[in-house]
């Protein structure tokens, strides 16, 4: 008890610093959640194909994927997060997600989309994974991402090129796509005072 007591003590800054202290705290958690509400980051707990089109160079993907045969089966988490067990799967989707933010973040993304090597994997994992049962010739022969990164063997999309997302090369090859409007990060309540304001 004594501890708890000696604790709170400790982190209770002197009354003359309460009020800055309060502020400042607001101002970090609203932040905080500020940034939580804009980057919609809930949404990245989910397996919707939604999601990946948070990032407006998503587009052509998603939209090419719309129009594949593995949308009425697979959705973007299916074939490019481990599936073989959850904490790999949210270990991968964090790393992968931290480094896609930092990327749009900065402004750094490239005009054509390339997938890593640790992609590579797991996609062709998830290739074989759903495939295996369906194709003898995967059971035949070893075709792994990670044989092909050493020259031997070949991925999948060697041979399936189209496969799901077409040809896909930059953010012009799919210039008349529909996909879903993002949703306003600006909250209801600020829209209707801001086009009052305005008129």
């Amino acid at each position: 008890m004594r501890f708890i007591f000696w604790l709170i003590q400790l982190v209770t800054p002197p009354k003359k610093w309460r009020l800055p202290v309060i502020v400042i705290l607001g101002i970090i958690v609203g932040t905080g959640l500020l940034i939580i509400h804009i980057s919609n980051a809930p949404s990245y707990l989910s397996d919707k194909p939604e999601t990946c089109i948070n990032c407006h160079v998503m587009y052509p993907q998603y939209a090419t994927w719309t129009h594949s045969s593995h949308r009425e089966v697979a959705t973007c988490n299916d074939c490019h997060v481990p599936q073989d067990n959850f904490f790999r799967t949210y270990a991968f989707k964090a790393m992968d997600g931290m480094r896609h933010s930092s990327v749009f973040t900065m402004r750094a993304e490239p005009q054509a989309i390339r997938i890593k090597q640790a992609g590579i994997n797991v996609v062709q994992e998830n290739c074989i994974r759903c495939h295996l049962n369906m194709v003898d010739m995967v059971s035949i022969i070893e075709v792994t991402g990670e044989n092909h990164f050493e020259g031997k063997g070949k991925r999948c999309w060697d041979c399936h090129r189209n496969v799901p997302h077409g040809e896909v090369r930059s953010l012009a090859s799919t210039p008349h796509s529909l996909v879903p409007r993002l949703p306003s990060v600006m909250p209801e309540w600020l829209q209707k005072f801001t086009s009052k304001n305005n008129n």
